[in-house]
């Protein structure tokens, strides 16, 4: 690949995940200590994500795939992304902010798909070059954590106006990107198509629909780490909680970059189920960490964040676009992104809001926390999900170049 075009792509990623990085780690900060609502109210507009993930991508997917040319849409979507970010600061009930974030989600998540499969339609061999420029998405997401915990704005709204800036920039800048029409561009529209159900031939491979049903559930054990790590480091008395858990992106990093490396050499089911099992090691850490002596334990837990993400899930995009047809690869990228970021974190933030809730006990004005219960429950739940692969995926090929099939036997 051309490096014009690897930086092009390269900063496309950067951008689009400082977009989402402003906001989505402090979030919840903001919605209970400056608009003061409770758990639940800041749990279901926590949702809003999983929930547009789960009406969007399809639509989208075929939008891109038939329709207009991928840079394009990626253009249109970020602009009424940024008006509607813009819009967030200035309403504070829970109707107007729970709309105004749903609307804003269902232009945003889709574009996670979309940038994955413009680059993907661009490089020669995914395997290698697909991880070098994912890799500043992740850059781009521990810039704009530390910019946030710089400034200290997480419980103000001038997060979301630093992703609606990002989101302005993005749109322009989308103009920019190499043209990538529509594969399917004159193709016959079926029910089918405009549900986004084309997708769903994937499924005929058993170890395709043994991987989505992991990747439901990893989802689940995910959202548990994303929406309530910042609290429980704060309840600690973590020093500077939002800084040290973009030290997870920054391991990301470097986990990334050795990943082409890690598919020459081991099997794609050994990459997954490794992705799990740090999973499972993660939380046992965060559970018996502390503050003090045990703090090199919350150190490791969050450090172990490339290994859990890249392992797994950006393994699985790579899966995805080589198991999907070939004018269906931005529509399979949304089938992952609806399971994944939508069905799965969807119900692992109304499941992970239950579960503290029933770790909580209130005397009074105290309220506390069996963090440690928590925890464990997490870690057992990824460890079951890591069961699942070990006996039920039976493709034992490796990770191969765009256009090639995973060697398997399914």
């Amino acid at each position: 690949m051309p490096t014009s075009l690897s930086a092009r792509l390269s900063l496309m990623m950067f951008l689009n995940y400082v977009i989402w990085g402003a906001w989505y780690v402090t979030i919840v900060t903001y919605l209970t200590e400056t608009l003061h609502f409770t758990g639940a109210q800041a749990g279901a507009v926590f949702g809003t994500s999983a929930l547009a993930c789960m009406i969007s991508p399809f639509f989208v997917g075929l939008i891109a795939d038939r329709f207009f040319a991928s840079e394009k849409v990626l253009a249109a979507l970020h602009l009424m992304g940024a008006i509607l970010l813009y819009v967030v600061t200035k309403v504070s009930s829970f109707g107007a902010v729970y709309g105004v974030m749903l609307a804003y989600c269902i232009c945003y998540f889709p574009t996670v798909a979309l940038t994955n499969s413009l680059t993907l339609r661009q490089v020669k061999n995914a395997s290698s070059e697909f991880p070098r420029i994912r890799v500043f998405a992740t850059l781009g997401w521990v810039a704009i954590g530390a910019t946030i915990g710089f400034l200290r704005v997480e419980a103000s709204s001038t997060q979301f106006l630093l992703a609606a800036g990002a989101s302005l920039v993005m749109s322009l800048y989308s103009l920019t990107l190499p043209h990538t029409p529509p594969a399917g561009k004159g193709k016959q529209i079926t029910v089918r198509s405009v549900l986004g159900l084309d997708a769903l031939v994937m499924f005929k491979q058993r170890s395709y629909r043994v991987f989505a049903i992991a990747s439901i559930l990893a989802c689940i054990p995910l959202t548990f780490y994303f929406s309530f790590t910042n609290d429980y480091l704060n309840e600690l008395h973590v020093q500077n909680a939002a800084g040290k858990m973009s030290l997870g992106q920054v391991s990301e990093v470097g986990v990334m970059l050795l990943m082409p490396f890690i598919y020459r050499r081991f099997t794609l089911k050994a990459i997954l189920m490794t992705g799990l099992l740090a999973w499972s090691v993660r939380y046992l850490l965060l559970a018996f960490g502390n503050a003090g002596d045990g703090m090199w334990m919350l150190y490791l837990a969050i450090l172990m964040h490339g290994v859990c993400f890249d392992f797994f899930f950006m393994t699985g995009q790579l899966y995805t676009d080589q198991e999907a047809p070939p004018h269906l690869r931005a529509t399979a990228q949304g089938l992952l992104a609806f399971l994944t970021y939508g069905v799965g974190m969807f119900v692992g933030s109304h499941l992970s809001g239950e579960a503290l809730d029933f770790v909580t006990n209130r005397t009074g004005p105290t309220v506390t926390h069996d963090w440690v219960s928590f925890w464990i429950g997490s870690g057992l739940s990824a460890f079951v999900i890591l069961l699942v692969v070990a006996f039920f995926f039976r493709d034992s090929g490796k990770v191969q170049n765009k256009g090639a099939a995973v060697e398997a036997v399914a």
